[in-house]
């Protein structure tokens, strides 16, 4: 139920993108199994905390966990069976994550980026342009769908670009593709049509053009109505279309090109830039012994105007120049390598954060039903109506944290360690504290509780014998 709701909100997203472009049940059907399996990270903590709660909620309300309680059995053993059961998902979890996951993702984006590129299944309208085939603008009045035809035509070839715009206009069209469907073409009847001339003329001039009349005339189209996968090869580099064991080379390999990259440029401007190409080398050897041999001077504050007007204006001006042609390449030296670093830096953030959620959706499977078996264990409640309501918003914070540290991580502001395991990482102590009270028999949930507590509290009576009167014993 989960990956399936899911699913669908996948499906709304890219709606635009397969509605309307006549693509084929078959082809339909493996996207919407890709979409499903690509979601498995995401739907299967929400089924496992919902299953979770669904099944201790259903002992609880049944009066079934209090007689396995009653017989000596604590909520530890019962939950036992479950817990290897969730180790057991958690295995299959993580190898799916490793080894399907990133052939489903390839799959899925090369069947996403032919949606994209798949041209729109013809459908023109009446009585209103229709702008989808490049470069050309279609208008038709009417349609007649018995015979197959269409009345009153206009239409605009912008082709040549819109100052040189050939229109075409018939009483009666026909429409059909070629037998590839790699061409559309229209086949007119009673009709004029009009084209400007070329010509390198001033605007000023009057621009030629021509007129004709026809009986028949075919015009043919480039549009092409099959549908062609986008090769899969193209995606095989990205960091998705990778297992744990090429993220780690990946990462390993990248991390030695940034250290490599950052020891060069420090390297480059501390002698090319601070010290100068043309400097003696045995100047820039400083040590303690020829500190101490270092003549003190008092330094003197040189008149700024005066050095000003004792300077040629030539020299002053090629002065400037080079400092200004020198801060130039300097620049471009800079953003150059920035852009190389910044590419470098993207990749192993985008790595180290996919080489991390290979692992937390094992994690997150176990936390949910550390969290929901207590938790039904708790509330006592089954069926559909208070667990689904409750893991759906236990899962939203999940989720708002997981995109919020993936996000950051992505963008450099984390550690992609710290984004990758900060969701489960805040998750795991509910979990412990649900599992600590279910297991003593805690009445967390319990109102009466709360309202006896308050009750005692707000009760001077009690707040005198409790406190006033213990100090006067002692």
């Amino acid at each position: 139920v989960s990956n399936f709701i899911l699913v669908m909100q996948l499906l709304w997203r890219h709606i635009d993108h397969i509605v309307g472009k006549g693509i084929e049940l078959g082809v339909f059907l493996e996207f919407y199994w890709y979409s499903a399996l690509s979601l498995v990270p995401m739907s299967l903590p929400l089924a496992v905390l919902l299953a979770s709660l669904m099944t201790f909620g259903n002992f609880g309300e049944r009066l079934e966990l209090l007689s396995m309680k009653a017989a000596g059995i604590s909520l530890f053993h019962i939950m036992k069976p479950l817990m290897l059961l969730m180790v057991a998902i958690s295995i299959g979890a993580f190898y799916f994550q490793d080894k399907e996951m990133p052939v489903v993702q390839v799959k899925l984006m090369s069947l996403l980026s032919s949606f994209k590129q798949k041209s729109p299944e013809l459908s023109i309208p009446e009585g209103a342009f229709y702008s989808d085939i490049a470069g050309v603008t279609i208008y038709v009045k009417q349609k007649d769908t018995e015979k197959n035809l269409l009345k009153d035509l206009m239409i605009y070839d912008f082709s040549e670009g819109y100052d040189n715009a050939a229109v075409t206009l018939a009483k009666t069209g026909k429409l059909q593709f070629t037998n590839d469907k790699k061409n559309l073409v229209f086949t007119l009847w009673d009709g004029e049509g009009f084209s400007n001339f070329n010509n390198q003329q001033s605007v000023s001039a009057g621009i030629p053009y021509r007129r004709e009349t026809f009986k028949t005339k075919t015009l043919v189209m480039d549009f092409d109505g099959n549908f062609n996968r986008v090769d899969e090869s193209n995606f095989s580099g990205l960091h998705f279309s990778k297992n744990t064991k090429e993220l780690s080379y990946i990462i390993d390999s990248v991390g030695h090109l940034l250290d490599s990259l950052a020891l060069r440029n420090e390297k480059d401007y501390v002698e090319t830039r601070y010290l100068g190409r043309q400097t003696n080398r045995e100047h820039q050897l400083i040590t303690p012994d020829s500190i101490l041999k270092i003549t003190a001077v008092k330094p003197t504050l040189p008149n700024v105007d005066s050095l000003l007007k004792a300077q040629d204006r030539d020299l002053m001006l090629r002065t400037a120049n080079r400092a200004k042609a020198k801060a130039s390449d300097i620049r471009a030296d800079l953003e150059y390598k920035q852009i190389a670093v910044a590419n470098e830096t993207y990749q192993f953030r985008r790595s180290s954060i996919e080489f991390h959620r290979k692992f937390t959706l094992s994690f997150a499977c176990l936390i949910f039903f550390f969290i929901g078996a207590p938790l039904g264990a708790i509330i006592r409640k089954g069926g559909l109506g208070m667990p689904a309501v409750v893991s759906v918003f236990l899962f939203i914070i999940y989720y708002m944290i997981d995109i919020t540290g993936y996000k950051f991580s992505r963008d450099g502001v984390w550690d992609p360690v710290l984004g990758g395991w900060l969701s489960s990482a805040a998750m795991l102590p509910l979990g412990l504290f649900l599992t600590y009270k279910a297991v003593n028999d805690s009445a967390i949930m319990n109102p009466d509780a709360y309202v006896l507590f308050f009750k005692t509290w707000l009760n001077p009576k009690w707040v005198y014998a409790k406190f006033v009167k213990r100090n006067k014993t002692t």
